[in-house]
């Protein structure tokens, strides 16, 4: 089958975080919404399809996860991956965020240090300062246009820390870490007992030409020493249904964590959260192919863009990821005048560096998983509103 991806879809009135909360988080209806991770795609008809036939049922009592959900997990980690999981080693949280705090909060205690490494996803910061303990930055290098891990300044900060939280694949910069420098950050983890979370939520979007490596399977004497999450909600555009995977192989930390997330009685999960997890992976490959040449697509599309229409945008090129990481230091501007600039002028949303921590300033995040028409919009919009810019200027 041959789906669709330039198709618009209204999302308006949906309850939708981008479109329908544009007003209160932009101050302005008509932004064009580019910011948060989710995609203006279709989710899937195989999908809709499994969801449907289970709500045809009038009862949506108690469930639990059967036994073909948990399958269609393992299957799909050792055909992507390469990784052999068993069933006891997945536990559930109603989304990776909430199982990042619940790692925290369960395996560390307060006044720990927590390393981070901005710039990165802002929830990482919560998760650690909103529990009381120490966050840590060690803030990722730029050369060439390309991040790299600063590991040199990570074996210090290593000896003190309790846990690194680690992005793999990275969001916002759109790094998929090679095996040589998940190797090295196995390495450091390994001679100072360092807890490591890595959120792997973006892993089924790496690039074609890119390859992602589950950090778990570096080292195999990593066992006790990581957490892997997971989700199904970025590839497949499910992120309303409120379900993630945290696979853990240790037997002590996962009853740790699973302890944690028992006693606040979150861990029954959303029904229909279920069986779009079971469908997306039973059947998603396909799906999944076409999506990732389209986002490469429109990445591309961006690139050329910028190179001939808007050349002082300083174009980070991603690995993974539908998101691009775009410099605009250039302009000389401060960030709150950029962000204003961009919503008021441009009418355009985008996520603002500043809010990924140290080395986000002069960035903004762009989402490009949408119909090539509304990135073309979106470009065109910004191009216009630095024209008259530099036009007022001149005068």
């Amino acid at each position: 089958m041959v789906y669709n991806f330039d198709k618009n879809i209204d999302r308006t009135n949906t309850s939708s975080v981008k479109y329908d909360l544009r007003k209160f988080i932009f101050k302005k209806p008509d932004v064009l919404p580019m910011w948060v991770a989710d995609m203006d795609f279709e989710t899937p008809d195989f999908i809709r399809e499994a969801i449907i036939k289970r709500a045809a049922h009038p009862v949506y009592g108690y469930t639990f996860r059967p036994e073909s959900y948990y399958q269609a997990i393992i299957n799909w980690f050792q055909k992507r991956f390469n990784w052999r999981v068993e069933k006891d080693w997945i536990l559930f949280s109603p989304g990776v965020v909430p199982a990042l705090n619940f790692a925290v909060l369960a395996l560390t205690n307060p006044g720990d240090e927590i390393i981070v490494q901005p710039p990165v996803y802002f929830p990482f910061f919560t998760a650690v300062k909103e529990h009381n303990r120490q966050l840590v930055y060690n803030q990722l290098l730029i050369k060439n246009g390309k991040y790299s891990i600063n590991f040199d300044q990570l074996e210090e900060q290593a000896h003190t820390a309790r846990m690194l939280i680690l992005c793999n694949p990275h969001n916002p910069v759109g790094r998929a870490w090679s095996k040589d420098e998940l190797s090295r950050l196995a390495d450091i983890s390994l001679k100072n007992n360092l807890l490591v979370i890595s959120d792997e939520i973006h892993a089924d979007l790496v690039l074609p030409g890119n390859q992602h490596h589950v950090f778990a399977e570096i080292n195999p004497a990593l066992d006790s020493n990581i957490i892997t999450m997971h989700a199904a909600s970025k590839t497949f555009n499910l992120a309303g249904l409120a379900s993630s995977s945290v696979i853990i192989k240790d037997e002590t930390l996962r009853e740790q964590f699973n302890t944690y997330v028992s006693r606040l009685h979150v861990d029954m999960g959303n029904l229909f959260g279920f069986v779009a997890t079971q469908a997306a992976f039973e059947n998603g490959e396909d799906w999944l192919s076409q999506v990732l040449n389209y986002i490469s697509d429109n990445i591309a599309y961006v690139s050329d863009f910028l190179a001939d229409q808007l050349p002082k945008v300083n174009f980070i090129k991603p690995e993974a990821t539908y998101m691009i990481w775009l410099d605009f230091s250039a302009f000389g501007m401060s960030d709150e005048e950029l962000k204003s600039f961009l919503i008021n002028k441009a009418k355009i949303g985008l996520n603002s560096g500043i809010d990924f921590g140290p080395g986000g300033e002069g960035f903004m995040r762009i989402n490009v998983a949408c119909p090539r028409s509304l990135l073309r919009q979106g470009l065109e919009s910004m191009r216009d509103a630095f024209t008259q810019l530099f036009h007022e200027n001149n005068v």
